[in-house]
C-alpha cells in the first residue's frame, strides 16, 4: 500500500460517513456509467455539504449533474426552502440520475434540467448564492462569464477539476480540455472582483468568492 492510499484511507475513516443511500448510488455509478471517476465521492461530497452549511445559500446552480452524487450532497446541507438547479447536457444520463434524485430524501430541494446550461441559465429569472461547476472543461471560462452576472455579491463558485491531473502545468498541450481549464484558471486569477484559492483536493477544487461591490 502506498503512502497516498494510506492517507486517503485514514482521511475517510476520520470524517463523517456517507449515507447508505449515497454509498449505493456511488456503487451503482461505478457499475452502470461510463467514466465513474467523474462522481464526486465520499471526501468531496462531505466537503460540498460542509461548504453549503457554511455559506447557507438559498439558491445553488450546478453545472454537470452526472449521477447526482454531488447534487445530493449539497442538498443534504441545504436549509429548508433552499433549491438546487442542476444542469446536464447529456440527455442519456437522465434515465439513470433522475430516479436517484426523485427517490432521495432531498427531492423537494432539487430541480433537474437537461440541456446546455449556457443556453438555459441566462434567461432564467433567478439569482444564485452558490454555483458548483463540473461540466465540460472546454467551456469553464464560458460558464464563469455566464455565472458572474447572476451570482449575488458575496456568493461563491466552486469549480472542480481545476488541476486536471496536473496537465495544467504542461508547457505545450493541444488538448482542448486542458486548454479550457487553463483559460478558466487564468481568467479567475486576474479577476479582481473575486477572491480565490485552489485546493489540491482530488483533481483540484477552486473556491471563488464574489466581492461585495457596494
Amino acid at each position: 500500500m502506498n503512502t497516498t492510499t494510506q492517507i486517503d484511507d485514514y482521511i475517510l475513516r476520520h470524517i463523517d460517513v456517507e449515507s447508505g443511500y449515497l454509498r449505493k448510488l456511488y456503487r451503482d455509478t461505478q457499475v452502470k456509467l461510463l467514466y465513474p471517476r467523474m462522481a464526486s465521492g465520499h471526501l468531496q461530497g462531505r466537503l460540498l455539504k460542509m461548504l453549503v452549511r457554511m455559506i447557507r445559500p438559498k439558491t445553488i446552480l450546478e453545472i454537470g449533474t452526472y449521477s447526482g452524487y454531488s447534487t445530493l450532497c449539497m442538498a443534504e446541507g441545504l436549509d429548508d426552502g433552499g433549491v438546487i438547479h442542476t444542469f446536464d447536457i447529456n440527455d442519456e444520463i437522465e434515465v439513470f440520475t433522475r430516479p436517484w434524485i426523485e427517490r432521495s430524501a432531498f427531492a423537494n430541494k432539487i430541480v433537474m434540467h437537461i440541456g446546455d446550461a449556457l443556453q438555459l441559465v441566462p434567461p432564467m429569472d433567478t439569482r444564485f448564492d452558490m454555483a458548483f461547476v463540473d461540466g465540460d472543461k472546454r467551456h469553464y471560462a464560458d460558464y464563469y462569464a455566464m455565472i458572474m452576472p447572476k451570482l449575488n455579491d458575496e456568493g461563491y463558485i466552486i469549480a472542480d477539476n481545476t488541476l486536471w491531473d496536473g496537465h495544467v502545468t504542461e508547457q505545450e498541450t493541444h488538448d482542448a480540455q486542458t486548454m479550457g481549464i487553463r483559460r478558466f484558471n487564468d481568467m479567475v486569477a486576474t479577476d479582481e472582483s473575486v477572491e480565490k484559492v485552489i485546493l489540491p483536493l482530488r483533481d483540484g477544487l477552486t473556491i471563488i468568492r464574489k466581492k461585495n461591490n457596494l
